[in-house]
């Protein structure tokens, strides 16, 4: 099954996190043994990231993952039209499993 679609807006200079459940076949999978990363690109091939989200497994038997991304990394990129995607992983990278896909808004902070 390919990955989601899913937009997101951030503010540049704020705190941005997204709470997410996982699930496969209708029911939620169970991610024990998984790790999740997800980065941010200016352009889809970029070779460099412009930021890393830092993702964690917060509730491996309820699938669920936090990505966040702090005030000080939003507040250190340009704003524009950026790219991301999460992925979740397993060791040494045995299995990968891209979830969710988009472009990312972040907006001019004003107050500095």
């Amino acid at each position: 099954m390919p990955a989601a679609t899913y937009n997101l807006t951030i503010d540049q200079g704020s705190d941005f996190n997204i709470d997410l459940v996982v699930k496969e076949g209708g029911s939620v999978k169970n991610l024990t043994g998984y790790s999740a990363r997800a980065q941010l690109r200016a352009k889809r091939d970029s070779s460099t990231a412009a930021a890393s989200f830092d993702c964690t497994v917060t509730s491996a038997l309820e699938g669920k993952i936090r990505m966040q991304l702090s005030n000080a990394t939003s507040s250190g990129i340009s704003a524009g039209r950026y790219y991301y995607d999460l992925e979740i992983y397993t060791a040494t990278d045995a299995i990968v499993k891209r979830l969710i896909q988009g472009e990312v808004t972040l907006n001019q902070e004003v107050t500095r």
